[in-house]
């Protein structure tokens, strides 16, 4: 099974090739980590933001990570991030969150 895994930021891991595509709205990320998620989120403030939204627990967890032909990541976009820490104690929009995946 690949893995799906929840970054705070976009970063290049390996040689490769590597798809940047499109946003999701909150309830296709919910549905693209309904099966399991690896969190590579390594800001708390952020983990506890994606938990809320999404209503999947995002743990804080600083890891390096290698992703494998086949493995997806959900990217936080750092370009929502001051609205959102301004918002975090609310529920945020959906149209708040930009994911890529």
């Amino acid at each position: 099974m690949k893995t799906v895994y929840v970054l705070n930021t976009p970063v290049i891991t390996a040689y490769g090739d590597w798809q940047f595509s499109c946003p999701l709205s909150v309830a296709q990320a919910q549905a693209v980590l309904a099966d399991g998620l690896v969190s590579a989120t390594g800001h708390q403030g952020t983990a506890e933001l994606l938990s809320t939204l999404l209503d999947i627990e995002i743990p804080t967890n600083r890891i390096s990570i290698e992703m494998q032909p086949g493995d997806k990541a959900l990217v936080f976009q750092k370009s929502v991030w001051k609205k959102a820490k301004f918002l975090a104690k609310k529920k945020l929009p959906s149209c708040l969150l930009n994911w890529d995946y």
